[in-house]
């Protein structure tokens, strides 16, 4: 396996954002026992639909037995607080949290709210 997580096309078989009022933000990358979602490089905007997202995320854990789930938040400015409780969630169903790649603005607010302890924090290669 590469250290990129974007080698590899997403996940086609797998599609977070099926609701209608879901902007699809979410991408899977990987699947397994380390699982890797990102935000497309792209902000995750406070219109997300934070319990929907709570759902998929549970259920693609649940179906691929994911004991390490990556979030990529490479190109993300800014992470609203419900999805900082979305984080929070995924921790008590997985072995591990990673965080990849976070700007300096999210890793501010990870320090401010001490989430900086509760994840493994890490650059990783596009």
């Amino acid at each position: 396996m590469s250290d990129s997580i974007h080698d590899e096309t997403p996940v086609p078989d797998y599609r977070l954002g099926a609701l209608p009022e879901d902007p699809a933000v979410l991408k899977v990358y990987q699947t397994g026992e380390l699982t890797v979602v990102g935000f497309g490089g792209k902000d995750v905007p406070d219109e997300v639909c934070i319990a929907a997202y709570r759902t998929q995320l549970f259920d693609l854990i649940a179906q691929h037995q994911c004991k390490v789930l990556a979030i990529d938040l490479t190109g993300v400015q800014l992470v609203p607080s419900g999805m900082l409780g979305v984080l929070s969630s995924i921790r008590q169903r997985v072995e591990r949290v990673e965080l990849y790649n976070p700007s300096p603005d999210v890793m501010d607010v990870l320090r401010i709210t001490k989430f900086d302890r509760l994840f493994e924090i890490k650059e990783v290669a596009i």
